[in-house]
């Protein structure tokens, strides 16, 4: 007998045996692993959708009429009065509230817009009758109401979504008017300003 082959020998049992365990670790592994696909293939599923969720933003949309000239005269005179209406209209989708400012031009350095007074009321019986609720009445160059200040403030008005509303307009140059005003003349802008109520208080 070869004495050089004795230690292979005894180690062979211990070799057989790692082997046979290895063996079957890979057989319980592949065996999983067929298991969970079969397992997979077998279960009942289903999916179900919910579509048409659209979302569109509303909007806010000022309509004046009309768009210029609402006061005019190419000859005043002291104790004339000039008279003119608004419709503000929302033609948007939500409420929105509004405030007027305005500006009026001095070029001759004469400061007709000083002179003249400006009333704005809302619409009563008529806007010739006159006999709304103030809004302004002061001088030309300095009309306004509300505030054009982000959020409700002091003045502002309020419109419903396709709603409007009628502002009279009367402008006056006082008969006690003196004659360095003959002449004189100057260009009113009014500006409405509006927006959202929904989430701006």
């Amino acid at each position: 007998m070869d004495e050089r082959n004795e230690p292979d020998l005894a180690l062979q049992p211990r070799r057989e045996r790692r082997r046979r365990r290895l063996l079957a670790l890979l057989l319980v592994s592949t065996i999983g692993t067929v298991g969970a696909g079969a397992f997979s293939i077998a279960i009942f599923t289903d999916s179900q959708a919910v579509g048409a969720n659209a979302f569109t933003t509303g909007t806010i949309t000022l309509g004046l009429a009309p768009a210029s000239a609402l006061l005019t005269s190419s000859a005043m005179m002291p104790g004339d009065t000039v008279n003119g209406s608004l419709v503000v209209s929302n033609t948007g989708t939500g409420q929105l509230r509004y405030a007027m400012t305005s500006s009026s031009t001095n070029a001759d350095a004469k400061a007709l817009r000083d002179q003249i007074t400006l009333t704005i009321k809302t619409l009563g019986t008529s806007c010739a009758a006159f006999d709304g609720t103030s809004l302004y009445n002061a001088a030309l160059s300095a009309a306004a109401f509300g505030s054009n200040a982000q959020g409700a403030q002091a003045g502002d008005r309020t419109l419903n979504a396709a709603s409007s509303e009628t502002l009279c307009f009367r402008a006056t140059l006082p008969l006690a008017t003196g004659n360095t005003y003959q002449g004189a003349a100057t260009t009113t802008t009014f500006t409405f300003d509006a927006e959202q109520t929904a989430n701006n208080p």
